[in-house]
């Protein structure tokens, strides 16, 4: 996947302060606060700073822990993965592919066949809704 090629600095200007806090410098919104948590509007989610389509919408799931729940990405190749050991914890982080944004973790506890909880914070991601497609 093709790499955006914008600064830090450009992005600081570019993007709403908390949406930089968050995809940026790796914040976490408070649970239960985003946009997308109730969300079943169908369509495909994408990556709030660069476009990237990461999640489609029949992949999410009501996972009660505060943020959007998904159980696979669009396509592997659409996020990248870290080993995240902030907060005294070992987890797994997901980046956007394309521009190496925050979107929140993935955990081993997911409902489905995947077995997999995207979990993620709504400030990163931007629906693009099925009408709008059009």
């Amino acid at each position: 996947m093709e790499k955006t090629a914008k600064t830090e600095s450009e992005l600081k200007k570019e993007l709403d302060p908390e949406v930089y806090r968050i995809a940026r410098e790796k914040g976490t919104e408070a649970p239960f606060s985003g946009k997308y948590t109730y969300s079943k509007e169908e369509g495909v989610y994408k990556c709030m700073v660069c476009g990237n389509p990461l999640f489609a919408s029949a992949t999410k799931f009501d996972s009660g822990t505060g943020w959007p729940s998904f159980d696979k990405p669009i396509s592997p190749a659409s996020i990248e993965y870290r080993e995240d050991n902030d907060q005294g914890m070992v987890r797994i982080e997901v980046i956007c592919a394309r521009c190496g944004s925050h979107l929140g973790h993935v955990f081993d506890d997911g409902p489905t066949e995947t077995g997999k909880r995207y979990c993620l914070n709504s400030v990163c991601l931007n629906l693009q809704s099925k009408e709008k497609e059009v």
